[in-house]
């Protein structure tokens, strides 16, 4: 696949080698360009997320050039505060809005690309990078991976009324002037809607996962025996951002209930602004373990180690984000334990591989917990259920694929399907080998009609494998 005309400019806060939110998947997603001889350059901060201290080896105070995987990345300044909260978290991110501003500006004219994408958050580079579009003609591209705004106040980071009003006025008139704006999830999109962003401006371009490399492991891992964790221990784990919206007390108050059963360990590996009370308040509770962030190698190996996964959550949070990490933990086809409203994107997807129950509500939670460590057919099933949903839904090269192809500027950028189409007939295999103890067995006819459609190039046949598989 050639689209060697092509140039995108990125502009994100966070990026590789972050390993853990926005960063990871926009350096996913630059190195997945480069790859296809789209020319990628990316204008960011230094690494400093999840820990928020800037990595070794970098500088927050000055900028600086280098490459990644393919891509050139302009590294700008940014002041990162010990205790992101409130106003400290607002300056943080003005200050990148402020020092990424001349560097946007000069890569819009001087290196005129086809394209420019901005995440948000931070919503304060989205003028810039809306004003560079302009005067270099390219077409501008808002992709929201968090309601920053609505986060900030109803998660109560932020209290002022007039300041509310006055950041929403100035969200609502910065969208407006995106010729795209994408978003993570329907619950969001919804609520981008309500903010003025008509239908046919708007993007769907999930976060995703990788699902050759997070799958089920049928053996035991080594880092189960390099953590000392015993054999017959059965694992409940936490792994992700350790942040305000996740509502990690709900673990500990859990935990608490479990404090006398010897062979059950609650595992939160990650780190974040909170990490720190977390572990001052996890002291003197013998079921509990804290460990770093693993290497991105060691991933599969991590999750792995659940028996059950958690995904806690803050009422206040449940429509503004859909946890990335989700993906991941039915990628791995074991079960989850998912604290989410009804009717929310976290629990209509959680639903499909583990157990839901109403934010912050205690006894729901250590109920359900407790159903699925007793009930090993059900973990199973649901592990393998979330498993086959994760493929269906986020695998990696359809969601990117599927997103950019609706660009104009990359419409040509998979001008070469029969590649695509065996790759397709492939996840629809394993969606059905994972599907066929859990679900129908009478699917195994799609399997073969996939196949054929890969076989024989009939991208209608396959499509309608895909659809035999949604239903």
């Amino acid at each position: 696949m050639k689209c060697d005309s092509k140039r995108l400019l990125v502009v994100a806060l966070n990026y590789a080698p972050e390993k853990t939110g926005i960063g990871k998947y926009v350096g996913e997603m630059t190195e997945w360009l480069a790859a296809r001889d789209v020319a990628v350059r990316v204008v960011t901060a230094p690494p400093y997320y999840p820990e928020w201290s800037v990595k070794q080896g970098y500088c927050a105070h000055r900028y600086r050039t280098e490459w990644h995987a393919g891509s050139k990345v302009y590294r700008c300044p940014v002041w990162v505060p010990r205790n992101p909260r409130g106003m400290t978290r607002l300056l943080h991110l003005l200050s990148f809005a402020i020092s990424s501003f001349p560097v946007i500006l000069w890569q819009a004219l001087a290196w005129r690309p086809d394209v420019i994408f901005v995440v948000e958050p931070p919503l304060g580079a989205a003028p810039g990078a809306r004003l560079a579009a302009k005067l270099c003609g390219a077409s501008s591209w808002l992709h929201v991976q968090d309601l920053e705004v609505d986060a900030a106040f109803e998660l109560g980071l932020l209290r002022t009324p007039l300041l509310r009003r006055l950041t929403l006025a100035v969200e609502r008139w910065l969208l407006r002037g995106f010729s795209h704006v994408s978003n993570i999830s329907e619950a969001m999109g919804m609520r981008l809607e309500q903010k003025g962003v008509e239908r046919q401006r708007m993007l769907f371009f999930p976060n995703w996962v990788d699902t050759e490399m997070i799958r089920p492991m049928e053996r035991q891992n080594a880092l189960r025996t390099e953590l000392a964790i015993e054999p017959r221990t059965r694992v409940v784990l936490y792994s992700g951002n350790m942040g305000e919206k996740q509502g990690l007390d709900l673990i500990l108050q859990v935990a608490r209930r479990f404090d006398n059963e010897a062979d059950v360990l609650f595992l939160l590996c990650g780190d974040g602004a909170v990490r720190e009370r977390i572990g001052r308040a996890a002291r003197g509770l013998r079921n509990v373990r804290l460990i770093p962030l693993q290497p991105l190698a060691r991933l599969n190996e991590l999750l792995n180690l659940a028996d059950v996964h958690l995904l806690p959550q803050r009422t206040e949070a449940t429509d503004l984000v859909l946890p990335s990490k989700l993906t991941a933990m039915m990628a791995s086809g074991r079960p989850v334990v998912a604290a989410a409203r009804g009717g929310s994107d976290v629990a209509r997807f959680a639903g499909k591989g583990g157990l839901v129950v109403a934010p912050g509500d205690v006894s729901a939670f250590d109920r359900a917990i407790r159903r699925l460590l007793s009930d090993g057919t059900l973990s199973r099933r649901l592990g393998a259920a979330g498993r086959a949903c994760a493929l269906h839904h986020w695998e990696r090269d359809s969601v990117l694929r599927r997103t950019f192809t609706q660009l104009p500027a990359f419409a040509g950028l998979f001008a070469d399907a029969g590649r695509d189409q065996v790759a397709e007939a492939s996840v629809v295999e394993e969606v059905l080998s994972a599907r066929e103890a859990v679900v129908h067995p009478e699917l195994a006819s799609s399997l073969a009609l996939a196949k054929a459609a890969a076989n024989a190039g009939a991208h209608a046949a396959l499509r309608q494998a895909q659809r035999k598989v949604a239903g």
